[in-house]
């Protein structure tokens, strides 16, 4: 490859918080069972086109869905359109609209939404999600920290799953939610000082464990890329094996071989979501370059996350942002 020298000397995961964004201004569901995929053969559609990676293909709608999906969809939309003002409807309506990887049509709800409910944090919390989905971060941003503002002196509510896990116990807060999707798009933004106070705000980490392995496993990351081991390692001290996760296994897995309770050949996608299975390849690819300094090893995963990942998880996020900061554009030609 012309550019293999570039990233052999060139560390990607250099601290610059005022680094320039990205060119291109839970995870996907599991009810959403058909995956989108990059289309390199396929001329631009833009009416088509949900999102532009920042390496320059198309995303575009999947055409088929689970009956689950489109069941809870129908019953959303007709809810709103029986109570177009009511603001529950609203957020459902533009949540599964994006579940069907809508993600334009759902921004454009949200946006109703804002309209019509302004002091609703809910609306921004959702709308910078999907902004992150379509790769627009910088909007992402203005959407979260408004929303921060919102929530200031506000008491916290959980916030209900799209698709109940297995045990049926909603995980997340609204706060918790805003601060994460925030930490994450300072990350993707390269803003690592802001990543990392966004992750460690206690709303994040508080309640149960599979929030604090998912907010762990960003700041070590974090803290690894800024250089800071003794910090990174203090991150993950209290992670055990014999937390109880739900929902994050795959985080959960990082943060032990972080720590060196497991080896990496104990890292399985077995039965694990394509989202989960990203990070953790995604957590891997930062470990061969920080940890192990083995950048090529890093990339060729880099690659393979970009062409088998689901272009829409956090993990192949990061990943697609970190090779578009390193001027790889021609290589996903």
């Amino acid at each position: 490859m012309k550019y293999l020298a570039l990233i052999l000397s060139i560390f990607l995961f250099v601290s610059c918080d005022e680094a320039k964004s990205p060119a291109s201004h839970s995870e996907v569901p599991a009810e959403k069972q058909s995956t989108t995929i990059i289309e390199d053969t396929i001329p631009p559609q833009p009416d088509n086109a949900e999102a532009q990676t920042l390496l320059g293909d198309y995303l575009f709608t999947p055409t088929e869905f689970s009956e689950l999906a489109l069941t809870h969809y129908e019953k959303a939309k007709q809810q709103y359109k029986n109570q177009p003002e009511n603001a529950d409807s609203l957020i459902w309506h533009g949540r599964r609209t994006a579940y069907l990887g809508k993600f334009k049509a759902a921004i454009q709800i949200y946006t109703e939404g804002i309209a019509k409910h302004p002091a609703d944090a809910r609306f921004y919390r959702h709308r910078g999600h999907r902004y992150i989905s379509t790769r627009q971060y910088e909007k992402a941003i203005e959407d979260f920290e408004k929303a921060v503002n919102l929530i200031e002196g506000q008491e916290d509510k959980v916030e209900p799953d799209g698709l109940p896990n297995a045990q049926n116990i909603p995980l997340t807060t609204l706060h918790s939610n805003i601060w994460y999707h925030l930490g994450l798009a300072y990350y993707l933004t390269n803003k690592l000082e802001k990543a990392l106070e966004a992750f460690q705000n206690r709303a994040v980490t508080q309640k149960y464990d599979d929030n604090i392995v998912s907010g762990a496993h960003w700041q070590y990351m974090i803290l690894r890329r800024l250089g800071r081991v003794k910090e990174a390692k203090e991150s993950i001290s209290e992670i055990t094996k014999e937390m109880e996760i739900i929902e994050n296994i795959s985080y959960h897995q990082m943060c032990l071989f972080y720590k060196g309770l497991i080896a990496e050949s104990d890292l399985t996608n077995d039965q694990l979501s394509s989202s989960a299975s990203d990070v953790l390849t995604y957590g891997l690819l930062n470990w061969y370059m920080y940890d192990q300094q083995d950048n090529e090893t890093a990339f060729k995963m880099m690659q393979d996350l970009y062409q088998n990942g689901n272009p829409y998880s956090f993990a192949y996020l990061a990943s697609e942002a970190d090779w578009a900061r390193l001027g790889w554009v021609d290589e996903a030609e």
